[in-house]
């Protein structure tokens, strides 16, 4: 015979998916950030800050390049500096500009924000 505590109150939920997964979630989805920056120091700090974050990084080192890999990644956003945002203005992906000397935080929320707009708009 089994406790008071241990019996049930109301249906067996466990077969149910519960917690944090929302219905627009993928299964192994993490978005495809193409961070395109000359400087290498850089480019590998903003790859290690998004990894540790769990965004999918491709580092690319000029504009040029980025654009001759667009169309085999497809990424969700790319990430560039300033003197090089010309060049991919008319991309389909969301672009988020480094500012020189940003806050990683910032840069961080920025992409974020820029993600968050393009689920809005499929």
């Amino acid at each position: 015979m089994t406790d008071a505590s241990e019996r049930r109150q109301g249906p067996d939920r466990r077969s149910r998916a519960r917690g944090g997964r929302r219905a627009g979630d993928q299964a192994g989805y993490s978005p495809l950030v193409l961070v395109v920056d000359r400087d290498v120091h850089g480019r590998d700090t903003c790859e290690a800050i998004l990894a540790k974050l769990r965004f999918a990084v491709a580092p690319v080192e000029s504009a040029e390049k980025a654009l001759t890999l667009m169309a085999a990644l497809k990424p969700d956003i790319v990430v560039v500096r300033e003197q090089d945002a010309g060049l991919l203005r008319g991309i389909e992906a969301p672009l988020v500009v480094m500012q020189p000397s940003q806050d990683p935080l910032a840069l961080i929320e920025d992409i974020r924000r820029a993600l968050r707009a393009g689920t809005e708009r499929h």
